[in-house]
Protein backbone atom coordinates (compact mmCIF):
# COMPACT_ATOMS: atom_id res chain seq x y z
CA UNK A 1 0.00 0.00 0.00
CA UNK A 2 1.28 3.47 -0.93
CA UNK A 3 -0.25 6.46 0.90
CA UNK A 4 0.86 9.95 -0.19
CA UNK A 5 1.19 12.61 2.52
CA UNK A 6 0.20 16.04 1.15
CA UNK A 7 2.09 18.28 3.56
CA UNK A 8 0.48 21.73 3.67
CA UNK A 9 3.05 23.33 5.99
CA UNK A 10 6.51 23.03 7.56
CA UNK A 11 7.15 22.18 11.21
CA UNK A 12 8.87 25.00 13.13
CA UNK A 13 12.62 24.53 12.47
CA UNK A 14 13.54 24.21 16.14
CA UNK A 15 11.10 21.30 16.55
CA UNK A 16 12.17 19.30 13.48
CA UNK A 17 15.20 17.52 15.03
CA UNK A 18 13.05 15.90 17.71
CA UNK A 19 9.81 15.39 15.80
CA UNK A 20 10.44 15.54 12.06
CA UNK A 21 8.13 17.12 9.49
CA UNK A 22 4.37 16.50 9.28
CA UNK A 23 4.85 13.77 6.68
CA UNK A 24 7.16 11.99 9.13
CA UNK A 25 4.54 12.21 11.90
CA UNK A 26 1.84 10.70 9.72
CA UNK A 27 4.19 8.02 8.46
CA UNK A 28 5.03 6.98 12.03
CA UNK A 29 1.36 7.00 13.03
CA UNK A 30 0.08 4.94 10.12
CA UNK A 31 3.04 2.54 10.13
CA UNK A 32 1.91 1.38 13.57
CA UNK A 33 -1.17 -0.07 11.87
CA UNK A 34 0.49 -1.11 8.59
CA UNK A 35 4.30 -1.51 8.86
CA UNK A 36 4.66 -2.60 5.23
CA UNK A 37 3.03 0.51 3.73
CA UNK A 38 4.95 3.31 2.00
CA UNK A 39 4.29 6.97 2.84
CA UNK A 40 5.88 9.34 0.27
CA UNK A 41 5.63 13.03 1.13
CA UNK A 42 4.62 15.91 -1.16
CA UNK A 43 5.30 19.52 -0.13
CA UNK A 44 2.05 20.89 -1.52
CA UNK A 45 2.58 24.28 0.16
CA UNK A 46 5.59 24.62 -2.14
CA UNK A 47 3.51 23.66 -5.17
CA UNK A 48 4.73 20.05 -5.29
CA UNK A 49 1.64 17.99 -6.04
CA UNK A 50 1.59 14.42 -7.36
CA UNK A 51 1.69 14.39 -11.15
CA UNK A 52 -1.39 12.17 -11.20
CA UNK A 53 -3.76 10.79 -8.54
CA UNK A 54 -2.82 7.21 -9.47
CA UNK A 55 0.67 7.67 -8.01
CA UNK A 56 -0.67 6.47 -4.64
CA UNK A 57 -3.46 4.23 -3.39
CA UNK A 58 -4.72 7.09 -1.21
CA UNK A 59 -3.70 10.40 0.31
CA UNK A 60 -3.54 12.36 3.57
CA UNK A 61 -3.82 16.17 3.77
CA UNK A 62 -2.07 17.55 6.85
CA UNK A 63 -2.66 20.53 9.09
CA UNK A 64 -1.24 23.97 8.32
CA UNK A 65 -0.73 27.44 9.79
CA UNK A 66 -2.61 28.79 6.76
CA UNK A 67 -6.35 29.26 6.25
CA UNK A 68 -8.31 27.90 3.31
CA UNK A 69 -9.46 31.43 2.47
CA UNK A 70 -5.89 32.83 2.23
CA UNK A 71 -4.90 34.19 -1.18
CA UNK A 72 -2.12 31.71 -1.99
CA UNK A 73 -1.34 30.27 -5.41
CA UNK A 74 -0.65 26.76 -4.13
CA UNK A 75 -4.10 26.54 -2.54
CA UNK A 76 -5.75 26.70 -5.95
CA UNK A 77 -3.64 23.78 -7.12
CA UNK A 78 -4.45 21.75 -4.03
CA UNK A 79 -8.19 22.45 -4.40
CA UNK A 80 -8.01 21.22 -7.96
CA UNK A 81 -6.21 18.06 -6.92
CA UNK A 82 -8.82 17.41 -4.20
CA UNK A 83 -11.56 17.76 -6.82
CA UNK A 84 -9.78 15.20 -9.03
CA UNK A 85 -9.46 12.78 -6.11
CA UNK A 86 -13.15 13.18 -5.31
CA UNK A 87 -14.13 12.63 -8.95
CA UNK A 88 -12.11 9.40 -9.02
CA UNK A 89 -13.28 8.42 -5.52
CA UNK A 90 -9.67 7.88 -4.53
CA UNK A 91 -9.32 7.62 -0.71
CA UNK A 92 -8.47 10.88 1.05
CA UNK A 93 -7.91 11.25 4.80
CA UNK A 94 -8.07 14.94 5.75
CA UNK A 95 -6.83 16.37 9.08
CA UNK A 96 -7.29 19.87 10.62
CA UNK A 97 -6.45 22.27 7.75
CA UNK A 98 -7.05 19.33 5.42
CA UNK A 99 -10.46 18.75 7.04
CA UNK A 100 -11.31 22.37 6.26
CA UNK A 101 -9.75 22.44 2.78
CA UNK A 102 -11.68 19.41 1.56
CA UNK A 103 -14.96 20.86 2.83
CA UNK A 104 -14.19 24.20 1.17
CA UNK A 105 -13.02 22.66 -2.12
CA UNK A 106 -16.17 20.54 -2.45
CA UNK A 107 -18.72 23.25 -1.64
CA UNK A 108 -18.84 23.45 2.16
CA UNK A 109 -18.33 26.48 4.42
CA UNK A 110 -15.22 27.32 6.46
CA UNK A 111 -14.71 30.39 8.64
CA UNK A 112 -12.70 31.61 11.59
CA UNK A 113 -14.46 30.37 14.73
CA UNK A 114 -16.20 33.01 16.82
CA UNK A 115 -14.85 31.37 19.96
CA UNK A 116 -11.25 31.86 18.86
CA UNK A 117 -8.63 29.16 19.29
CA UNK A 118 -9.55 25.59 20.19
CA UNK A 119 -6.56 23.94 21.85
CA UNK A 120 -5.78 20.85 23.85
CA UNK A 121 -7.46 17.49 24.22
CA UNK A 122 -11.11 17.36 23.14
CA UNK A 123 -13.57 14.46 23.09
CA UNK A 124 -16.02 14.20 20.20
CA UNK A 125 -19.26 12.29 20.42
CA UNK A 126 -19.63 9.88 17.50
CA UNK A 127 -23.09 10.45 16.00
CA UNK A 128 -22.76 8.15 12.97
CA UNK A 129 -19.63 5.94 12.95
CA UNK A 130 -17.41 5.56 9.90
CA UNK A 131 -18.72 2.37 8.20
CA UNK A 132 -15.18 0.95 7.99
CA UNK A 133 -14.36 1.66 11.67
CA UNK A 134 -13.50 -1.60 13.41
CA UNK A 135 -13.73 -1.41 16.31
CA UNK A 136 -16.29 1.39 16.25
CA UNK A 137 -16.48 3.83 19.17
CA UNK A 138 -19.04 6.13 20.76
CA UNK A 139 -16.50 8.89 21.28
CA UNK A 140 -13.06 9.92 20.07
CA UNK A 141 -10.45 11.97 21.94
CA UNK A 142 -7.73 13.87 20.06
CA UNK A 143 -5.42 16.86 20.45
CA UNK A 144 -6.72 20.04 18.78
CA UNK A 145 -5.01 23.22 17.59
CA UNK A 146 -7.07 25.46 15.30
CA UNK A 147 -8.98 28.71 15.03
CA UNK A 148 -10.86 27.98 11.78
CA UNK A 149 -13.76 25.53 11.59
CA UNK A 150 -16.00 23.77 9.11
CA UNK A 151 -19.40 25.41 9.57
CA UNK A 152 -21.20 23.78 6.64
CA UNK A 153 -20.68 20.39 5.03
CA UNK A 154 -20.43 19.83 1.27
CA UNK A 155 -23.31 18.18 -0.53
CA UNK A 156 -23.29 14.44 0.11
CA UNK A 157 -21.16 14.67 3.26
CA UNK A 158 -22.31 13.06 6.50
CA UNK A 159 -21.53 14.30 10.01
CA UNK A 160 -19.66 11.65 12.00
CA UNK A 161 -18.76 13.43 15.23
CA UNK A 162 -18.89 16.72 17.13
CA UNK A 163 -17.71 18.28 20.38
CA UNK A 164 -18.65 21.34 22.41
CA UNK A 165 -15.96 23.50 20.78
CA UNK A 166 -16.24 22.15 17.24
CA UNK A 167 -19.69 21.16 15.93
CA UNK A 168 -18.26 19.42 12.84
CA UNK A 169 -15.20 17.62 14.18
CA UNK A 170 -15.50 14.51 11.99
CA UNK A 171 -17.26 13.86 8.70
CA UNK A 172 -17.13 11.56 5.70
CA UNK A 173 -18.12 11.70 2.06
CA UNK A 174 -19.24 8.32 0.79
CA UNK A 175 -16.48 5.80 1.27
CA UNK A 176 -13.72 7.98 -0.22
CA UNK A 177 -13.28 10.88 2.25
CA UNK A 178 -12.47 10.45 5.95
CA UNK A 179 -12.00 13.73 7.77
CA UNK A 180 -11.23 14.94 11.31
CA UNK A 181 -10.44 18.29 12.89
CA UNK A 182 -8.24 16.86 15.64
CA UNK A 183 -4.59 15.84 15.24
CA UNK A 184 -3.98 12.08 15.54
CA UNK A 185 -0.40 12.62 14.35
CA UNK A 186 0.54 14.94 17.26
CA UNK A 187 2.44 13.39 20.14
CA UNK A 188 2.02 14.95 23.58
CA UNK A 189 5.64 16.13 23.49
CA UNK A 190 5.20 17.82 20.13
CA UNK A 191 1.92 19.49 21.18
CA UNK A 192 3.55 20.71 24.40
CA UNK A 193 6.50 22.24 22.55
CA UNK A 194 4.23 23.75 19.87
CA UNK A 195 1.95 25.34 22.47
CA UNK A 196 4.98 26.69 24.33
CA UNK A 197 6.37 28.22 21.14
CA UNK A 198 3.03 29.98 20.48
CA UNK A 199 2.26 31.00 24.07
CA UNK A 200 2.25 34.73 23.27
CA UNK A 201 -0.30 34.15 20.50
CA UNK A 202 -2.61 32.07 22.71
CA UNK A 203 -2.31 34.04 25.94
CA UNK A 204 -1.34 32.58 29.31
CA UNK A 205 -4.75 31.29 30.38
CA UNK A 206 -5.54 29.42 27.17
CA UNK A 207 -1.96 28.14 26.95
CA UNK A 208 -2.11 26.78 30.51
CA UNK A 209 -5.48 25.08 29.95
CA UNK A 210 -4.23 23.47 26.76
CA UNK A 211 -1.02 22.27 28.43
CA UNK A 212 -2.91 20.81 31.39
CA UNK A 213 -5.32 18.92 29.11
CA UNK A 214 -2.44 16.97 27.55
CA UNK A 215 -2.34 14.73 30.61
CA UNK A 216 -5.53 13.05 29.36
CA UNK A 217 -5.89 9.92 27.24
CA UNK A 218 -6.01 10.25 23.44
CA UNK A 219 -7.10 7.89 20.67
CA UNK A 220 -4.52 8.38 17.92
CA UNK A 221 -3.84 4.66 17.52
CA UNK A 222 -7.54 3.98 17.04
CA UNK A 223 -7.64 6.63 14.30
CA UNK A 224 -4.62 5.02 12.65
CA UNK A 225 -6.45 1.69 12.58
CA UNK A 226 -9.57 3.35 11.14
CA UNK A 227 -7.46 5.13 8.51
CA UNK A 228 -5.77 1.94 7.33
CA UNK A 229 -9.13 0.14 7.20
CA UNK A 230 -10.40 3.11 5.19
CA UNK A 231 -7.50 2.98 2.73
CA UNK A 232 -7.75 -0.77 2.25
CA UNK A 233 -11.54 -1.12 2.03
CA UNK A 234 -12.12 -3.74 -0.67
CA UNK A 235 -15.67 -2.71 -1.55
CA UNK A 236 -14.98 0.95 -2.34
CA UNK A 237 -16.62 1.99 -5.66
CA UNK A 238 -14.05 2.92 -8.31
Amino acid sequence: MRIGILAADRVRPELVPAHGEYADMFGRLLAKAEPEAEFPGYDVDLGRLPERPEECDGYVITGSRYSVYDDLDWLAGLRGFVARLAEQRRPLFAVCFGHQLVADALGGKVEKAGRGWTLGVRTSEIDSPFPWADPAAKELTLIHSHQDQVLGLPEGAELVGSNDACPISLYRIGSHVMSCQGHPEFSRDFATELYDARREIFGDELWRQARDSLDGRTDEELVARWALDFFSAADRPQ
